[in-house]
């Protein structure tokens, strides 16, 4: 055979190396074809129905836009890092300190940790549909139906609420308690912050009675005592300072004006000063403060020093985790609002100073958010919601080191909780959902 010959036969054989092929990998790919298409046109439609993501905010956004646009990407991994770590650590930690509970209330050792379990991942699927599906502009539509449910809840608890603590605070759903006045606090800072964006220009207004005043103090004060009047009536005293507090936040990162606030904080120091005046029980929280040495140790004084006990006992290192002796019937709730005085002494000063770090950097990027953020109301809904971790958090450090009155405060992340717990975990969400669409320098 020729060369000729063979170039010839070499042309018409086969490749039998080349891939063929069948009909089932031609639809898949079809298949995938289409939903890729899809996708695209479905975010191209979302952006063009999303105001925040289309349309700059204020005039300023609009003369920086070449330096400073929207950008869609990513959520913010830093913070969903330091939130992640929270929960697992507060997971591991309250099921170690509710250990000994869980078996004498309901005979069975892992009641907790079964518990924060299913209620987080039933909060983390819920959130992360919420962060990939939802846009900011979303959120202002959240912040009215969020505070008016929060409403109608404080006022259903008065109703048909299980009393608990000499308080009436929980809406029981079959095996699952609501407590609404965790709702009102989300409530508060996204209506505050929808109410503060809208009339910023009047808040910053010099005209006394018809802008600042009026919308920068009086119209926020109202909406922040609506909800506290009816968290007062359930007798949900941190609860309201917590709602409160949060409050003048919000007020006052959207632009109140400083001598309105001094103004307002006088008067809250006029309020509790009259509280004392009338209330025993007040005056007992604060006498057993101050003079926690000098009280019946066996009485009033008995949980916040067996508390402490626990913190001196811990030492640098600590005992060791599920080496506690004060969870052994000696701290009351070692897994809800004394679980840092266990953590404390099972982990030491390391173990807390690592968990108040971590506290720490997630309050800072939480800050970082806020300041990318599309526009004034996500920016203050993600700084008030950051504030709410963070004073949580003080307080609960603060009640169990007796550096403030004792009273009911859980630790974020870290206390057994159904309710709080997972509006914590969807509030991380919303703070990721806008950390998603920023302000990017080119």
């Amino acid at each position: 055979m020729s060369n000729e010959e063979k170039k010839m036969t070499h042309k018409q054989a086969p490749d039998n190396n080349l891939p063929v092929k069948n009909d089932s990998e031609k639809k898949v790919g079809l298949v995938k074809r289409a939903v890729g298409t899809f996708s695209e046109w479905r975010e191209r439609k979302l952006e063009e129905l999303d105001p925040i993501y289309t349309e700059p905010i204020t005039p300023a956004v609009v003369e920086d836009e070449a330096k400073e646009p929207l950008c869609r990407h990513g959520v913010d991994k830093w913070f969903l890092l330091f939130a992640t770590m929270l929960l697992c650590f507060g997971i591991v930690m309250c099921y170690s300190a509710g250990v000994v509970e869980a078996q004498v209330e309901y005979d069975d050792p892992t009641h907790y940790l079964v518990r924060n379990i299913a209620f987080s991942l039933v909060a983390i699927v819920i959130t992360t549909l919420f962060v990939m599906f939802f846009r900011p502009w979303h959120l202002r539509y959240m912040a009215v139906l969020t505070y008016a449910g929060a409403i109608f809840l404080l006022l259903l608890v008065l109703v048909i609420g299980t009393v608990g603590g000499g308080a009436q605070r929980w809406i029981a759903i079959g095996p699952v308690t609501i407590q609404p006045s965790e709702i009102a606090k989300t409530g508060v800072v996204m209506m505050l912050a929808l109410y503060m964006s809208k009339y910023e220009k009047e808040i910053s207004s010099v005209h006394k009675y018809g802008g600042s005043f009026k919308h920068g103090f009086f119209m926020p004060l109202m909406i922040i005592g609506l909800i506290c009047g009816l968290v007062a009536l359930e007798r949900h005293i941190s609860g309201l300072m917590i709602i409160g507090m949060i409050g003048v936040c919000v007020m006052f990162l959207g632009g109140t004006r400083a001598k309105w606030l001094i103004a307002f904080f006088a008067f809250i120091g006029v309020a509790f000063v009259g509280l004392l005046l009338v209330s025993s029980y007040a005056q007992e929280r604060v006498f057993t403060w101050i003079h926690i040495y000098e009280v019946d140790p066996l009485g009033p004084a008995w949980q916040t020093l067996q508390g402490l006990y626990a913190i001196g006992s811990g030492g640098f290192f600590g005992t060791g985790i599920g080496s506690s002796r004060q969870k052994y019937g000696y701290v009351p709730e070692p897994q809800n609002d004394f679980v840092f005085p266990i953590i404390c002494e099972e982990l030491g000063f390391i173990g807390a100073f690592l968990l108040v770090a971590l506290f720490v950097l997630l309050v800072w990027r939480g800050i970082k958010i806020g300041q990318n953020a599309p526009d004034k109301f996500t920016a203050l809904t993600v700084w008030g919601l950051t504030f709410k971790i963070a004073l949580q958090a003080a307080m609960n450090i603060a009640v169990v080191t007796n550096s403030m009155p004792n009273t009911g405060v859980s630790l974020p992340f870290i206390s057994s909780g159904g309710t709080a717990l997972m509006i914590q975990i969807f509030e991380v969400g919303i703070i990721l959902l806008i950390s998603r669409f920023s302000k990017q320098k080119k």
